[in-house]
C-alpha cells in the first residue's frame, strides 16, 4: 500500500491539462477547439473520476489504521533556511479529495447541459478544472507555503467564476467585492505563517506544531504569548474570510451572480469549506490557546443567528440558499471552536452534499423559469414569480424537498445527524450559545421550507398581476426586489406577451459572450419543463448521498465499544455527553412590529453592506477626491503659479533690458 501512496502527488495535477490544452487550442486552433467541446467536458469528467478512484483507494486502508504518510523534496537548502514541497496524506486529506472530486464530477455533468447555450462554454469549463486543482492541492500540502500558494488559486478561481458573465455590472461588481474582501483575510493568512515562521523556524505541519506546543507551555513570557496568540488570530482571519463568516461574510450572497453550477461547487461544497479545512489542519495550535478558541465560537455563533435572519426575507433563491451557507458553516465553526473537531467535520461533510443538491436544484428551476421569462436573473431566480412548480417538474421537487428536510435536521437524513451532534456538544460548553443554536435550528426549518412552499406550493405566479390584494401584505404593490413599484401599469397585459415577438420575426436577445434565441409564439411554454437528463442525474446521485452519507457518523455497538467509520477514520480525542433541552414558549407583545422589523433588518442584508459603504467605500471615495482636489488646486498651482511667476518676471525684465 505504501507503493500507491508514494504516487498520491498525481492527485491535484490530473485536472491541470484541461484549463492549459483548452488555453493554447483557443489561442492557435479556436474553431475545431469549439468544435470539439464536448469531448473537453467529457474529458474533465474522466480525470476527475480518476482522481475520485484514487483518492477512495488511499482512504480505505486509513479507516482501519489512521496511518499518515508525508513525502517532500528539497527545493532550497542553506545554512539558515530549508524550503520542502510535498504532499500529505492523511485522514483529513481523503475526507476533503473525496468531497471535492465526487462534488466536482457531478457538477461538471450538471454544467454540460446548464452552459450549452453559452458562449463560453470551454471556457467555463477551464474555470471549473484549474479550480478543482487548486482546491486538490490546497487539502494536499505539507507545508504552510504551499497551503498559502494554492489558497490564492483557489481564490483566483472564484474571482474568475463568479466574473464569468463579466459584461454584467452586477456580475463584475460581485467578482471585484469577493476579491477584495478576501484579500482582508489573505493579507491576515500571510502576516499569521510569517509570524508562526519567525517564531518557530518552520513551515512544515509537524515541526511547527511541536515547537509551538513547547512555547507555549515552556515559556512564561507574557510578551511572547501574546505575539504567538496574535499570530494564530492571523490565521483564523484567513478562515473567516474564505468561509463567510462575520464580519466578511458580505461577498458570499453577491457571489450567486456567477452561473448556478459555481454556486453548487464553490460557495457551497469546495471554496467556502477551505476556511474550515485550514482550522482543521492547524486545530492543535488553536486548541491550545482558549481565548482563541473562545473567538472562534463566538464567531461561530453569530454567523448561525445572522445568516439564518438574513435569508428570512430574500425573494432571490439563490441568495437564500447562500445565506443558509453561511450559518450552516457557521455550526461547523461553532465545532470548531468547542474542540468538536469531529462533529465539525461531519457536518461539513453532509452540509456539503445536502446543500450541493439544494444549489443544482435551484439551477433546475431557473433553467425550466427561463422557458417563460428569458434569460433575465432578476425574474428567474425570483421566487415571488415562481410557486406551483410542483406538477410541472416533479423530479426537481422531490429532490429538492430531499435536501431541504436534510438541512432542517430530519431523521434519517444526513444533516440530522451532524446537526444533532454539534447541538449536543454545545450545551456541554455554554448553555447560551446552545440556546441560540437550537433556536436558529428552528429558523433554519422555516426558511427553507419558506423556499420550498413558494417555489413548489400554490400556483404559477408568473402570469399574476399582483401578489396579494392585500396592501398590508408585504408583498403587496411591490417590484421584483420587494420595493414599492410605480403604480402605472393601465394595460391588462401579462408578462408572458412582454417577452413574446412577432410571428414572422425569429428576434434574438443578445448580450455579449451569450445569445439565446429567443421562442417564437408557437414554441413558447406556458408553463415550466423539467430539466433534461443530464441534469437530473447529479440531483439523483446527491440526493442519495444526501439519504446514506450519514451512516458514516452513525455510531454501532461492537463488543461494548462505541465506534463508526468517521470516528475510526479521525481518530477523534473527545466524546461529549448528551443533555436535553426544553424550549418555552414566545411572548406575543408587539409581534406585528417584531416582525416588521425581523423582515427590515433580513431583507437588508443586516444593514452589514450599508455600513460597509458608508463608512468604507464612501470614506475612501471622500478621501480621493480630497486628494485629487489638493493635487489639482494645490500642488499644480504652485507649479503653475511659479511657471506664470517667471514668465512675467522674464517679461519685464525683458522690457526694463530694453530687449525686443
Amino acid at each position: 500500500m505504501e507503493h500507491t501512496y508514494q504516487y498520491a502527488w498525481i492527485i491535484p495535477f490530473l485536472p491541470l491539462p484541461i484549463p492549459m490544452l483548452l488555453g493554447v487550442g483557443l489561442l492557435l486552433f479556436p474553431t475545431a477547439t469549439k468544435n470539439l467541446r464536448r469531448m473537453w467536458s467529457f474529458t474533465s469528467v474522466l480525470l476527475l473520476s480518476i482522481v475520485m478512484t484514487f483518492s477512495v483507494n488511499l482512504s480505505i486502508p486509513q479507516i482501519n489504521s489512521s496511518s499518515i504518510y508525508q513525502y517532500v523534496w528539497s527545493w532550497t537548502i542553506n545554512n539558515d533556511f530549508s524550503l520542502e514541497f510535498g504532499y500529505l496524506i492523511d485522514p483529513l486529506t481523503s475526507i476533503m479529495s473525496i468531497l471535492i472530486t465526487t462534488v466536482g464530477i457531478m457538477v461538471l455533468i450538471y454544467s454540460d447541459n446548464y452552459m450549452s447555450h453559452d458562449q463560453g462554454y470551454l471556457r467555463f469549463f477551464a474555470y471549473m478544472s484549474f479550480f478543482n486543482a487548486s482546491m486538490l492541492g490546497l487539502v494536499t500540502s505539507s507545508n504552510l507555503i504551499q497551503i498559502y500558494i494554492f489558497w490564492e488559486l483557489v481564490g483566483m478561481c472564484s474571482y474568475l467564476l463568479i466574473g464569468f458573465w463579466f459584461t454584467r455590472p452586477i456580475a463584475a461588481n460581485a467578482c471585484q467585492k469577493a476579491f477584495v474582501t478576501n484579500r482582508v483575510g489573505d493579507f491576515g493568512l500571510l502576516l499569521g505563517i510569517l509570524g508562526l515562521y519567525w517564531i518557530t523556524g518552520s513551515f512544515e505541519f509537524r515541526d511547527l506544531f511541536e515547537i509551538f506546543n513547547n512555547l507555549i507551555y515552556n515559556n512564561n513570557n507574557g510578551t511572547n504569548f501574546l505575539f504567538v496568540s496574535l499570530c494564530v488570530l492571523f490565521l483564523f482571519v484567513g478562515a473567516v474570510a474564505k468561509s463567510a463568516q462575520f464580519p466578511l461574510h458580505v461577498w458570499l450572497p453577491d457571489a450567486m451572480e456567477g452561473p448556478t453550477p459555481i454556486s453548487a461547487l464553490i460557495h457551497a461544497a469546495t471554496m467556502v469549506a477551505a476556511g474550515i479545512f485550514l482550522l482543521a489542519r492547524l486545530f492543535p495550535l488553536f486548541i491550545v490557546i482558549p481565548y482563541i478558541m473562545s473567538l472562534i465560537s463566538l464567531i461561530g455563533i453569530i454567523t448561525i443567528l445572522l445568516g439564518a435572519t438574513l435569508a428570512l426575507a430574500q425573494k432571490d433563491i439563490k441568495r437564500s440558499l447562500a445565506y443558509s451557507t453561511m450559518s450552516q458553516l457557521g455550526y461547523t465553526m461553532l465545532a470548531l471552536g468547542m474542540g468538536s473537531y469531529r462533529a465539525a467535520l461531519f457536518h461539513l461533510i453532509t452540509h456539503a452534499y445536502s446543500k450541493a443538491l439544494l444549489f443544482l436544484g435551484s439551477g433546475s428551476i431557473i433553467h425550466s423559469m427561463e422557458a417563460i421569462v428569458g434569460y433575465s436573473p432578476d425574474k428567474s431566480q425570483n421566487m415571488v414569480l415562481m410557486g406551483g412548480l410542483t406538477k410541472h417538474v416533479p423530479i426537481t421537487k422531490n429532490t429538492f424537498l430531499l435536501g431541504t428536510l436534510s438541512l432542517c435536521g430530519i431523521p434519517p437524513l444526513a444533516c440530522f445527524w451532524s446537526k444533532d451532534e454539534i447541538l449536543n456538544d454545545s450545551w456541554l460548553y455554554s448553555p447560551i450559545f446552545a440556546i441560540i443554536a437550537c433556536l436558529t435550528a428552528g429558523l433554519t426549518a422555516f426558511y427553507m421550507f419558506r423556499i420550498y412552499l413558494l417555489t413548489f406550493e400554490g400556483y404559477l405566479n408568473v402570469h399574476c398581476k399582483n401578489y396579494s390584494g392585500k396592501k398590508s401584505s408585504l408583498f403587496y404593490s411591490i417590484s421584483l426586489w420587494g420595493k414599492e413599484g410605480p403604480k402605472t401599469k393601465k394595460k391588462k397585459m401579462r408578462l408572458l406577451t412582454l417577452l413574446t415577438t412577432d410571428n414572422n420575426e425569429n428576434a434574438k436577445m443578445t448580450r455579449p459572450l451569450i445569445t439565446i434565441n429567443q421562442f417564437d409564439n408557437k414554441n413558447t411554454f406556458l408553463y415550466p419543463q423539467e430539466s433534461d437528463n443530464t441534469m437530473l442525474f447529479p440531483l439523483f446521485v446527491l440526493a442519495l448521498f444526501t439519504l446514506f452519507v450519514g451512516a458514516i457518523g452513525i455510531p454501532f455497538n461492537q463488543e461494548r465499544v462505541y465506534f463508526d467509520i468517521l470516528s475510526k477514520w479521525l481518530n477523534p480525542a473527545t466524546n461529549l455527553l448528551h443533555k436535553n433541552f426544553n424550549n418555552h414558549g414566545d411572548c406575543r407583545t408587539f409581534w406585528d412590529k417584531i416582525i416588521n422589523k425581523v423582515y427590515n433588518w433580513s431583507y437588508n442584508r443586516g444593514y452589514i453592506d450599508a455600513f460597509y459603504e458608508t463608512s468604507l467605500t464612501k470614506g475612501i471615495r471622500r478621501l480621493a477626491e480630497l486628494t485629487h482636489f489638493f493635487d489639482e488646486r494645490v500642488i499644480e498651482g504652485i507649479t503653475n503659479g511659479v511657471g506664470v511667476m517667471s514668465f512675467f518676471v522674464g517679461e519685464s525684465i525683458k522690457y526694463v533690458g530694453g530687449g525686443p
